[in-house]
């Protein structure tokens, strides 16, 4: 049974699934998750309705790729959209050579940081063979952000993605061969540059417009909408926070969250108590709210978290939640949210 809405990605000619399949997690990232978890997890997002699906070369060094190329294989190609990353070129090496962390059991590949004009088409040809597809519909220029790099050689590859990535997606949109290209990042003030540096269709962006921060609002949104610029929303659980809520060990950023996130967590759930609404189903449906928002594609582990996700975005909520969490000054006043 079909679960999701469908909403135009933008102003390119495509449709996407208002949730789609995050396959970082069948990369091993972590810890291992087998291959009948993998393909079972992509089987039943199929049979859910969910019609989108992201990948990256980075995730478990092409085994994500390889995973869920295998898993779609035979699925009808119209019926589904694709995207995945530049920025990494992957060379295979022993594996007692590679350091796989944060992956377990990765493919024996090494990843090579390349945002060069011929690294972005090797990468995407790559790609390709590791899906075993004919064409990926979206393409990404992965991790160029100060998160990867630090400050000052986030400089350096900012210019080299948009002297080499930029005219090198450029090409392969002219051509046909991908239908938009974006920028998939950590950072969006990194974001807010591409944007100004050239004219990008989409941006993947990595747990920083969720239940818990909404800078995005000042001044990135408002430019995406005003160019009809899709978004795509990795990380809407703050890495796992607004799943868990405020329990010892709670990971924020991929890290123990400070003290100030647990409290204002904490405070969320409060309200969340009050009203009898799940904190991941109002951090889920929050991400949605947003116009520019075209889908976000949660990562899950199991079929069964995978169908709490599904839950969780049909969970009624009261409109008074998002009223009680913005007179609270826990949602920022200006933030759509859910009818």
């Amino acid at each position: 049974m079909n679960r999701f809405g469908r909403r135009k990605f933008g102003r390119v000619d495509l449709t996407v699934t208002d949730m789609g399949f995050g396959a970082a997690p069948i990369g091993n990232f972590l810890r291992p998750i087998d291959e009948a978890t993998s393909d079972a997890m992509v089987q039943h997002a199929w049979y859910a309705g969910m019609r989108y699906f992201d990948t990256a070369p980075y995730y478990g060094h092409g085994l994500s790729e390889m995973r869920l190329g295998h898993s779609l294989r035979w699925k009808p190609r119209d019926e589904y959209v694709i995207s995945s990353k530049v920025g990494r070129v992957l060379k295979p090496e022993r594996r007692s050579r590679i350091d796989f962390k944060p992956w377990v059991d990765a493919l024996p590949n090494v990843c090579h940081f390349d945002y060069s004009y011929d690294g972005t088409m090797r990468s995407y040809e790559d790609s390709l063979q590791r899906l075993g597809l004919e064409h990926i519909d979206i393409l990404f220029i992965h991790d160029a952000d100060v998160f990867t790099h630090g400050a000052d050689q986030q400089k350096i590859h900012f210019r080299t993605a948009m002297e080499g990535c930029y005219p090198a997606l450029r090409k392969l949109k002219e051509s046909g061969a991908v239908k938009a290209i974006g920028v998939g990042v950590n950072n969006w003030e990194v974001m807010l540059d591409f944007m100004k540096a050239g004219d990008f269709d989409c941006l993947l962006m990595a747990g920083r417009y969720t239940l818990l921060e909404q800078d995005p609002l000042d001044e990135l949104l408002p430019l995406c909408e005003k160019r009809g610029v899709a978004i795509v929303i990795g990380g809407g659980l703050n890495s796992g926070i607004l799943a868990t809520g405020a329990v010892p060990g709670a990971k924020y950023n991929y890290a123990p969250a400070p003290e100030h996130i647990m409290e204002k967590v904490r405070r969320i759930e409060a309200v969340c108590a009050t009203h009898k609404v799940p904190l991941p189903a109002a951090a889920l449906q929050f991400l949605l709210a947003h116009p520019a928002v075209a889908s976000h594609v949660p990562g899950t582990r199991t079929v069964e978290q995978m169908q709490q996700n599904i839950d969780w975005i049909s969970h009624p909520i009261p409109k008074d939640f998002w009223a009680e969490l913005k007179h609270k000054g826990l949602l920022r006043k200006d933030a759509p949210v859910p009818a």
